[in-house]
């Protein structure tokens, strides 16, 4: 170490890509970490940070394309929106890569590698988008749509977003001339000032139903004749799905996070129903849900087929969400208790099983480290879907010592779910397969499903 110097620029070929969105550079014998390159590129970086015998990079230009960049970006706003990162890549080089860099974090581990599946859809997959209002610069013209790719503050106004339905585009460009129109302003982030917020969208992907639900602050007295016009004009938008439910989202949180105090109908109604694998569940603008439906199904086929024969047996469904798992393996299990820490989320969860006439589920809201404590029941296998850092580590700990011939474990990030897997290896497990399911094409996102079987 010692050749590249710290603040100076270098080129150098991409010989690596490693998770999330990271490559692995070679320059003049030495290997460097950069971010937002491919295998194959050269590029031209400047060596930004350099500890403990690493290097790591900022990317400046590539000079050179890699030869998996075969096709032109899709989207006009790629590059630009912080959403998607690989459409330069085929659809098929970029399941390959996903699956090569799972395998790679998991190559430590003596298991069946069952590849990765494809979502059913390439584009127009999400059910669910969370759009922001502000400007595209400082002081510059009311936007709607994504935060700028690196930026915290700018708005990239969206007009054509490809992993949507059009319908989306549709309503965010008319919800957006209809606010200039009136002159009105968004909520800044460093002075709380202003009316406009986020625009919720939701579309089910089985029956084209949609709701729009529209946050704003209490900051505007005279907001019922807008709100009154923006109602109309919606339920006339020339759409191919159909608007069963407006609504207006109050939100004075000074926190830039989604959410509401208040919550008023203006038509409709603030639900609709999805139906993933024959199981029904009832969605509201703020409910969790996975954003790929025809996605989640071919997810949880995976996480049905490894948990296998649920006959007579108690599953617990850790870190459960709005159930789906749990009421996946219901009809067949003698029981299924789920625990969650998110109270709306239990309580959609109880809903939808009553939904579906399960009488054998329960769930329950807290801390899966208190709740496993307070549990008399005994599983006889266990489902963990944790959140992207993974499992807390006492409570892996009580996890292991039920001492179930079968866990599944359903990762968001595979660098979590390797470091729990050595937890569970060490403690007298073994994985046994695993299986990646792309929810999220042209992101760097991936889903990952391990089957481990106690010694």
């Amino acid at each position: 170490m010692g050749i590249l110097k710290k603040g100076l620029d270098y080129s150098g070929h991409v010989i690596k890509n490693i998770y999330p969105n990271k490559g692995i550079v070679e320059c003049d014998g030495e290997k460097v970490t950069v971010k937002g390159v491919l295998e194959g590129q050269k590029i031209k970086f400047r060596l930004s940070k350099v500890r403990n015998g690493r290097c790591e990079g900022k990317l400046l230009e590539v000079e050179e394309r890699s030869p998996l960049e075969v096709q032109e970006p899709f989207c006009p706003h790629f590059e630009y929106c912080g959403g998607c990162t690989f459409q330069r890549l085929s659809y098929e080089n970029l399941l390959k890569m996903k699956a090569d860099e799972v395998k790679n974090i998991l190559e430590g581990f003596d298991f069946e590698f069952l590849g990765i599946a494809p979502s059913p859809h390439e584009k127009a997959y999400r059910n669910k988008m969370e759009f922001s209002f502000g400007d595209s610069c400082k002081d510059g013209e009311l936007t709607l749509g994504l935060h700028k790719a690196g930026s915290f503050y700018d708005i990239l106004q969206i007009t054509d977003c490809k992993i949507t339905n059009d319908d989306y585009n549709t309503i965010v460009k008319f919800t957006v001339e209809l606010c200039r129109n009136y002159g009105l302003t968004y909520c800044h982030k460093m002075t709380h000032e202003g009316y406009l917020r986020h625009l919720l969208i939701r579309r089910a992907a089985t029956t084209g139903e949609i709701l729009v639900n529209l946050v704003t602050t209490s900051q505007w007295p005279d907001e019922e004749r807008f709100l009154n016009d923006f109602k109309d004009r919606l339920l006339n938008l020339n759409i191919n799905g159909s608007i069963v439910g407006i609504l207006h989202s109050i939100n004075d949180d000074p926190a830039d996070a989604v959410k509401a105090d208040r919550i008023d109908i203006l038509k409709g109604k603030d639900f609709f129903f999805e139906e993933i694998l024959g199981q029904i569940f009832k969605i509201t603008t703020f409910s969790f849900f996975q954003t790929n439906s025809f996605g989640a199904e071919v997810l949880y086929g995976i996480v049905r087929d490894f948990v296998g024969d649920t006959k007579d047996k108690d599953v617990f469904d850790l870190y459960s969400g709005t159930g789906t798992i749990a009421q996946i393996l219901a009809p067949v299990a003698k029981s299924v208790t789920g625990v969650e820490i998110v109270p709306e989320a239990v309580e959609s969860a109880k809903m939808n099983a009553a939904l579906n006439g399960l009488s054998n589920c329960e769930f329950i809201c807290g801390d899966v480290l208190k709740v496993l404590d307070e549990l008399e029941k005994r599983p006889d296998l266990i489902v963990l879907d944790p959140p992207r850092e993974g499992i807390h580590p006492k409570a892996l700990t009580k996890i292991i010592n039920y001492s179930v011939d079968t866990i599944v474990y359903v990762s968001c990030k595979p660098t979590s779910l390797a470091r729990d897997l050595e937890v569970f290896t060490e403690n007298g497990y073994r994985l046994v397969k695993a299986k990646c399911c792309d929810m999220f094409p042209w992101t760097v996102h991936i889903e990952t499903v391990a089957l481990l079987k106690k010694n």
